[in-house]
């Protein structure tokens, strides 16, 4: 497999027989790896180091893989869920998609199958991104007292230093790259989801919420990221 840049699959598996041959595998395919042996230490290095993928087993220490999963889906909607598990029976795969996993094999498997889910999984996150053709692609962005690093995820704002999950880059990447531009929530929604256009959510309301709270001086008079009755929003570089 040939890619311009690898891609990154974290594996959250605590048998360790499994994690490293799986590591082994998909090395072998050319993607970069990590294992996460608990379900906290997959949460942590799910949050710090950005994978394009998650190989998730269930039955964890610390914290079980739907909690892992449930914790991932409240800020990242995208990111390509696969479960690994032992618990194959209908009851708890329909557990799993509710939670929001995107694909879903039962422990044992085999590994040609494995393998090809892993691409398909990928394929499909690479159809979204060659959707956001609008993103911001500086480094470093700097608005009022504001700062963003977004090779590191980092923000200094009034909240002090603080780690933007891959959809608040996403979103603040559109809105910088379309200063003083009025945004509707379904361009925003399909560029930082994939959403198709009829999809009913608050999910950028919400996100709007945690932005003012991080850059604004008074979020209930937002000057930067300000809405737009029946439209959107709209940002501003100045205050």
């Amino acid at each position: 497999m040939e890619t311009s840049e690898k891609k990154r699959i974290l594996v959250i598996e605590d048998e360790k027989h499994i994690a490293d041959g799986l590591k082994l595998n998909l090395k072998l395919q050319g993607y970069d790896v990590k294992i996460a042996k608990d379900g906290l230490t997959g949460l942590e290095q799910w949050q710090a180091w950005h994978p394009s993928l998650i190989v998730l087993d269930i039955m964890l220490p610390v914290m079980d893989g739907y909690s892992v999963l449930k914790h991932i889906r409240n800020t990242d909607e995208k990111i390509p869920v696969l479960i690994l598990s032992a618990k194959g029976n209908a009851k708890d795969k329909i557990k799993g998609l509710r939670f929001g996993v995107d694909d879903y094999l039962s422990k044992p498997f085999d590994l040609d199958e494995f393998l090809l889910r892993i691409e398909r999984l990928l394929t499909k996150q690479n159809w979204y991104h060659n959707e956001k053709d609008d993103l911001f692609t500086g480094e470093k962005y700097n608005f009022g007292e504001n700062e963003i690093d977004f090779i590191t995820y980092k923000a200094q704002c009034k909240a002090g230093e603080i780690t933007l999950t891959d959809q608040e880059v996403i979103l603040l990447k559109i809105f910088i790259n379309n200063i003083g531009k009025p945004l509707s929530r379904k361009k925003l929604l399909k560029a930082g989801w994939g959403y198709s256009s009829d999809t009913s959510t608050r999910t950028v309301d919400n996100f709007l919420v945690r932005f003012r709270k991080y850059f604004e001086k008074n979020p209930k008079k937002p000057k930067f990221f300000k809405s737009m009755r029946s439209v959107g929003y709209i940002f501003n570089h100045d205050e």
